[in-house]
């Protein structure tokens, strides 16, 4: 069963274009424990993710991508010249896991607006 994901990314950080050049990413740098056991225990090849632009005007998805390899270490978590390092994380027990994906399908800017319209999405965490 296909399940559907949020991931949100700050278009100057990370845009939807970006990925659509890369043709693959790794989803690292994920720093919380409730999305770190999500990616690790629940996200399987084949889901299907919600790419979300935040913290711009106006808050939007950009598109569709697909998980195309499931949970393994962050490596960036090891790495003391990143951002994501974290000083426990080891190789033995590296705290902090990624998936990659791969885009699915470009959106025209589907507001949060627009998702409060479809009542099949009432109760969604983003839209409370």
């Amino acid at each position: 069963m296909t399940r559907y994901w949020l991931m949100k990314s700050e278009p100057h950080v990370y845009p939807w274009e970006q990925l659509l050049e890369d043709g693959t990413t790794h989803w690292d740098g994920v720093r919380n424990y409730q999305a770190r056991n999500l990616m690790r225990d629940e996200m399987r090849m084949g889901d299907l993710v919600l790419f979300y632009h935040s913290n711009c005007k106006p808050p939007h998805v950009a598109g569709v991508a697909r998980v195309c390899k499931e949970g393994y270490p962050d490596h960036t978590a090891q790495e003391p010249s990143s951002n994501y390092f974290d000083p426990k994380a080891t190789p033995e027990d590296p705290r902090w896991m990624m998936v990659d994906i791969e885009p699915v399908i470009e959106l025209s800017k589907v507001e949060l607006s627009d998702l409060r319209l479809n009542p099949e999405l009432e109760g969604m965490p983003l839209l409370r």
